[in-house]
């Protein structure tokens, strides 16, 4: 008999009922230290007041009026990431599956205005992950993830990771814009080098393409500026974020330039739900956090802390961990063992962490995150490490 909630998820035999900082807790008090942050989710931590408190004084005005009517706070928000960042537009949506499809719709709408509209591919890079929708997994391109659900949507072009040669290769007069993430997140924690990226825009420039980030997990604080890009030197033309944005509250957005942009006009995209006057309420108190004085600084600060205490695990646990990989407070463990192992032995030592691709195991604690949480969370590996070692 089939479960009441559709049984796609494998899911741990824990629930949590409760959440404050970086702690979860179930029912019956027992607490975890969490290191996944619901997928790089919950950037501000569980219960945080400031969110606590945005959120329940818009719950008290109006939660709902549609993007048939002007929105003071998603103005503000728009307003807010535009002063922050390259872009001159933002459109919010609900999560990171729903900004790549307009980050895609946007690359092809903007050459199609143009009268180039045979410009629709979208080039990508192995490994990448871009969401679960079926043009957002033609994307991404793996395999296990398009398994079954028919042919695949056409117009995107994929290429190995840092390799040149196929890529310039694969430029074509079809060809509309480049898109990778800054650093992968399901597909294994890689870091994609700054140099990389300044060629990419490189060669975008070049051939009259759109750049496209997706910073929908390592965008918000998590590698310690509030985007990714902004270690580069570089900027997209258009970016989706999603995640941290809402600190837990379902939010995402696609950033742009008013060039990148300047094929949607009244009626080429909606949302319902998009951008609430709830959601922006908490995405505006997220950036307040995430943008306070000292918040990203301390997030650098941490995140050296995490790296130096992995790199230190990794000399004492050769058999067990093969590498370290990823940026700021975003950082994986590649494992020998399979790596569904190692995150239930954490489990077992109380802590929280996440699988993702290439036997890869995801530390995504919130960006509030201290250093006695992170000396609790490197002593909880230890453990699971010694576990690990005597099977």
């Amino acid at each position: 008999m089939i479960s009441p909630v559709l049984p796609t998820y494998a899911r741990a035999p824990v629930a949590f009922v409760r959440g404050v900082g970086a702690r979860s807790y179930t029912e019956d008090g027992t607490e975890f230290l969490d290191f996944g942050a619901g997928v790089a989710v919950n950037s501000c931590g569980h219960a945080h007041p400031h969110l606590i408190a945005a959120l329940t004084e818009q719950a008290g005005k109006i939660w709902h009026t549609s993007n048939l009517y002007q929105m003071p706070g998603q103005i503000k928000l728009a307003e807010r990431l535009i002063a922050a960042t390259f872009a001159d537009t933002v459109f919010f949506c609900n999560s990171g599956s729903e900004a790549n499809e307009l980050a895609i719709k946007m690359a092809r709408k903007h050459f199609a205005a143009l009268g180039k509209s045979e410009k629709f591919h979208i080039i990508t890079f192995e490994g990448a992950f871009h969401g679960r929708t079926l043009a957002t997994l033609a994307a991404g391109g793996q395999q296990k993830y398009l398994e079954g659900f028919g042919p695949k949507v056409v117009g995107f072009d994929q290429v190995a990771f840092g390799d040149h040669k196929a890529l310039e290769a694969a430029i074509g007069p079809q060809t509309a814009a480049l898109m990778i993430e800054p650093v992968q997140g399901e597909g294994g924690l890689r870091s994609v080098p700054p140099e990389e990226l300044r060629y990419l825009r490189g060669l975008c420039d070049k051939h009259d393409l759109l750049l496209i980030f997706d910073e929908i997990q390592c965008g918000v604080g998590r590698t310690g500026k509030l985007f990714a890009y902004e270690w580069t030197g570089v900027a997209p033309d258009i970016m989706s974020i999603a995640k941290g944005i809402g600190g837990g509250f379902p939010l995402g957005a696609v950033l742009a330039t008013e060039n990148a942009a300047s094929g949607m006009v009244a009626g080429t995209h909606g949302s319902t739900f998009g951008g609430n006057p709830l959601a922006t309420a908490v995405g505006n108190a997220v950036l307040d956090v995430v943008l306070g004085d000292g918040f990203l600084a301390n997030v650098q600060l941490q995140a050296l802390k995490l790296k130096q205490g992995l790199a230190r695990l990794k000399d004492l646990h050769p058999t067990v961990i093969e590498d370290i990989r990823g940026e700021g407070l975003m950082m994986g463990i590649k494992t020998r063992g399979l790596n569904t192992d190692f995150v239930k032995a954490a489990l077992a030592e109380k802590l929280l962490v996440i699988g993702a691709g290439d036997n890869v195991v995801r530390l995504l604690p919130p960006l509030i995150v201290t250093e006695a949480d992170i000396n609790e969370a490197l002593s909880k590996l230890e453990a699971t490490c010694n576990a690990l070692e005597k099977k």
